[in-house]
């Protein structure tokens, strides 16, 4: 078996995820003048540059990115398997998660995973957009693009948009409208599309990255165009249109994990109206090659067993 310079491997790994030579060297406790000698000794071996030097400037090359992926996959692989022969049962995971997603759905529930399964030190990783699949990056990803044939996908929901307003709104749209306050508990009650437009449109940019793009889709599923002359309002992220809704500032759509278990869903009212399939699905990702680790295969099985319980699963076949 050939092998390269072995000590030099998590020297790289430190110095590519810090993109410094001095902050790897404080890291691992040894001088930088170590730090580049053990570089040097890999780049010969591999006999290509692994690192772009231009005076202070530093960065990966190609083949040093690609090197970066599988060095620390294979870093990490033996760490786990030490721990484990160790004794040590202490799992740790690094889970990048959508904010929204994380701040509405998941960090309400942490601490039930936390008391179910004290052995998984879980750290959060937020993500604005898609996240990149890397172990760079994290150990495992909620993500809703499952395009890379080195990971492994469990669905955990489809994403589905409703309209949805505060209490207060709510009370005072019905009686302009002469409505019954009632009438969103009625599971076979609705409201015409046209009515909403009445009202400011509280839009999210970024879920078809257009102005006005989620309430156009919308009323499109409703079977008419946006009505001319509505009154919309632009926020970029999901959380700030909800947050608008909830200080009754108008309608906004949102989704099912947004309202899902949390004390302050009260606050809101699903209109009695048609949904709208976004077509996004989110999913549950981690590296196949490392689908034997115990807290991979334990974060897994919370995550699908709580998606259920919280009616995202069931939500995706409504």
């Amino acid at each position: 078996m050939k092998l390269p310079p072995l000590k030099a491997l998590p020297v790289f790994e430190a110095v590519a995820r810090l993109n410094s030579f001095s902050l790897a060297a404080e890291e691992l406790a040894v001088g930088q003048s170590a730090v580049s000698h053990q570089i040097k000794l890999l780049e010969t071996y591999l006999g290509e540059p692994l690192f772009i030097r231009t005076g202070r400037y530093l960065a990966l090359t190609d083949d040093g990115r690609q090197y970066l992926d599988a060095v620390s996959t294979a870093l990490l692989q033996i760490e786990r398997a030490s721990e484990q022969l160790l004794g040590h049962e202490m799992a740790r995971l690094r889970l990048s998660v959508f904010s929204s997603f994380a701040v509405r759905w998941l960090v309400p529930r942490l601490p039930a995973l936390q008391k179910q399964w004290p052995q998984l030190d879980l750290s959060l990783e937020m993500s604005g957009g898609n996240p990149q699949l890397s172990d760079r990056v994290a150990d495992c990803f909620i993500t809703v693009r499952p395009d890379s044939s080195a990971f492994s996908y469990e669905l955990l929901y489809t994403e589905r948009l409703f309209p949805v307003c505060s209490q207060q709104y709510w009370q005072t749209l019905c009686r302009e409208q002469e409505i019954d306050p009632a009438l969103h508990l009625s599971p076979r009650a609705s409201i015409h599309p046209s009515l909403l437009a009445t009202y400011p449109l509280l839009s999210t940019h970024s879920i078809y990255n257009r102005a006005g793009g989620d309430w156009a889709a919308w009323f499109d599923v409703g079977g008419e165009p946006l009505p001319k002359g509505s009154r919309l309002q632009h926020f970029s992220h999901m959380l700030l249109a909800l947050e608008a809704a909830r200080y009754h500032q108008g309608i906004a759509l949102t989704n099912d994990y947004m309202l899902s278990n949390r004390a302050d869903s009260a606050d809101f009212v699903r209109l009695p109206c048609h949904h709208l399939m976004t077509g996004d699905q989110f999913f549950f990702a981690w590296k196949t090659s490392r689908r034997h680790e115990p807290g991979i295969q334990i974060l897994r099985r919370w995550l699908l067993d709580q998606s259920i319980e919280s009616g995202l699963r069931h939500a995706a076949h409504a």
